[in-house]
């Protein structure tokens, strides 16, 4: 993979996929269907950090559901543009024993780090564990079974950054999602 050296240069050489009008409208969505999910439930919504840190947000202002709010913050990139094995900087601590759990996520790629997370959550007695992901990448590479129940856009193949996503840490606060050429 040759990355450009700065962001100013990704987002020079960047396709932009979507715009802030299509992230919002795809959220505002995202909330509606959560809701009629969780029917009048009250769940605990967990922000996947550092990446979700807006959507879920977001997300969380779309929906009408009274929720319990926490985060967790678990990679397998540090920084990385390849995911090694799951590194854990902060464990949720709300109750989650019998329990529906909101995983709020950028991106589900491959699926690694949410699925480790799902199953976390279910080992610490969740009753059901709902994906809600920004964007889905399209490709066939995904964990088998693992797939949002809820999710905003999709996004190509490539390295995309932008409303969350970062290009080597930086760009999470682009008001749009990015792709570099295939290749880059």
């Amino acid at each position: 993979m040759n990355l450009p050296a700065t962001l100013v240069e990704a987002i020079g050489e960047a396709e932009r996929l979507h715009d802030r009008a299509a992230i919002e409208a795809a959220i505002a969505r995202m909330g509606r269907e959560l809701d009629v999910l969780l029917a009048g439930e009250r769940a605990v919504f967990l922000t996947v950090m550092n990446g979700a840190l807006m959507f879920a947000g977001a997300l969380a202002l779309a929906m009408r559901t009274d929720l319990e709010f926490d985060y967790l913050h678990a990679t397998r990139y540090r920084g990385a543009t390849r995911g090694g094995s799951l590194h854990w900087l902060r464990r949720p601590v709300a109750e989650l024993g019998g329990r529906t759990v909101i995983l709020a996520d950028d991106i589900l790629d491959e699926g690694h780090t949410l699925a480790a997370v799902r199953d976390a959550c279910r080992g610490a007695g969740a009753s059901r564990v709902l994906i809600a992901a920004l964007c889905v990448k399209r490709h066939d590479r995904c964990v088998p079974g693992l797939s949002a129940d809820v999710s905003g856009l999709e996004v190509p193949d490539r390295y995309v950054f932008g409303y969350g996503m970062d290009f080597q840490e930086q760009g999470r606060n682009l008001p749009a999602i990015y792709a570099l050429p295939e290749g880059a």
